[in-house]
């Protein structure tokens, strides 16, 4: 909490503070989609685990996945496998048993109640959200809304793809798979990395990747590169062991069975299919707000946003300085640096920078996200300004 010290009457000060709630309330509420952008996605082989592990880097993605469909009682379709089950949304119905199913993943939480994809669904029938009453968080409600849902058939032999659509099938298997080199997730196939050993690299083949882990990717003839793409060219095969942890599948490579391969002249790849892109993300509170005064010299800054936003786009894209104008009237040859340090909380989608020191009494702070911070889907972040004046303590 932030305690702050007025010179003002408490009536005046309760009337502002009135004020900027009421403002930042209506800018709240008065968040509308804008228009609707076709981006170029590829869609993903994934599966239940890992849509259950990561909802917020599926969401809004085509994926294609393989389980159980089962027709509940009260008439909602689920897709299941070991790991859990989540809600199928398909229009013209689903045959019960096992299925590959494509479509795209939605997590209600990460969307707006006026999201322009839900304007002709009905939120109370489809998804058991009351239009009414409170917006469900992230993670809460999530479904498939499917495109096509056939029939599947167990795979013949064991790949990358059929590993990554079913993987309980091959858990603790050992298996012989080739794929394209991709480093350390260069391509971001995957939404996170096993963290097992050293030279933890992914391989991916057609929609599907997985890691491989207890294998540096040297041989003879090649040693590849971990952290640049000059190598994700090459074509690799292993043998390895099947296995599973938070979300994520990975083989655990047997020594000495890594050699360069041959592409494939053949591949199951998509075309990149064409889907519309929601709404850009956008700040809707600030704590301290716009113009706020006498702000305590201790404050940090608390910045939430409409849509998940990359974490890694922060980097060289914040700002936090005093104001110029003020060091040339105080007759200052420099305006003192303020450093500080940045959190990004996903599931609540709050940025908040700590300051290193106490900030400068009778000063005022701008902090600045700078053009290059994007959401999840690629959708940038319009640059953004806050402007706040410190008090005497």
């Amino acid at each position: 909490m932030i305690t702050r010290r007025s010179t003002q009457k408490p009536q005046n000060t309760q009337n502002k503070t009135s004020l900027r709630f009421q403002r930042v309330l209506r800018f709240t509420l008065c968040l509308v989609c804008v228009g609707v952008a076709a981006q170029t996605t590829t869609r993903r082989a994934t599966n239940l685990a890992a849509l259950l592990g990561y909802p917020s880097f599926y969401h809004g993605r085509p994926i294609v996945i393989v389980g159980t469909v089962k027709t509940e009682a009260d008439g909602q379709i689920r897709v299941a496998d070991d790991n859990g089950s989540i809600h199928l949304i398909a229009k013209n119905g689903a045959p019960e048993g096992l299925d590959e199913i494509r479509g795209e993943f939605w997590d209600l939480g990460r969307m707006n109640a006026d999201d322009i994809r839900l304007r002709a669904l009905d939120l109370r029938a489809t998804f058991k959200i009351d239009p009414e009453g409170p917006w469900p968080k992230a993670g809460e409600v999530t479904a498939i809304m499917a495109s096509a849902v056939t029939a599947a058939t167990p795979p013949p032999a064991p790949s990358i793809r059929a590993i990554v659509l079913n993987p309980t099938r091959y858990i603790e298997q050992k298996v012989t798979v080739t794929g394209q080199f991709s480093g350390r997730n260069l391509m971001g196939d995957l939404p996170d990395a096993p963290g097992k050993s050293r030279y933890d690299f992914v391989l991916r083949a057609a929609d599907a990747a997985i890691w491989v882990i207890n294998m540096r990717p040297k041989g003879k003839e090649f040693d590849l590169a971990l952290d640049a793409r000059i190598d994700t060219n090459r074509w690799l095969t292993l043998r390895g062991t099947i296995q599973q942890g938070r979300g994520l599948q990975w083989i655990d490579a047997e020594a000495g069975s890594l050699a360069l391969a041959k592409p494939p002249t053949e591949t199951t790849a998509e075309e990149p299919i064409r889907v519309p892109a929601g709404p850009p993300p956008e700040v809707v509170f600030s704590a301290p707000t716009e113009d706020e005064t006498d702000v305590t010299t201790s404050t940090n800054v608390r910045i939430q946003f409409s849509r998940d936003l990359d974490p890694a786009t922060f980097k060289g894209h914040i700002r936090a300085s005093y104001l110029r104008a003020q060091s040339l009237e105080r007759g200052e040859p420099d305006t003192p640096g303020v450093e500080f340090t940045t959190q990004y909380n996903a599931p609540s989608r709050v940025l908040e920078l700590r300051f290193a020191k106490p900030l400068e009494r009778f000063r005022t702070v701008k902090v600045e996200l700078l053009e290059g911070i994007v959401g999840t889907d690629a959708q940038p972040l319009k640059p953004w300004t806050l402007t706040f004046a410190l008090g005497g303590s």
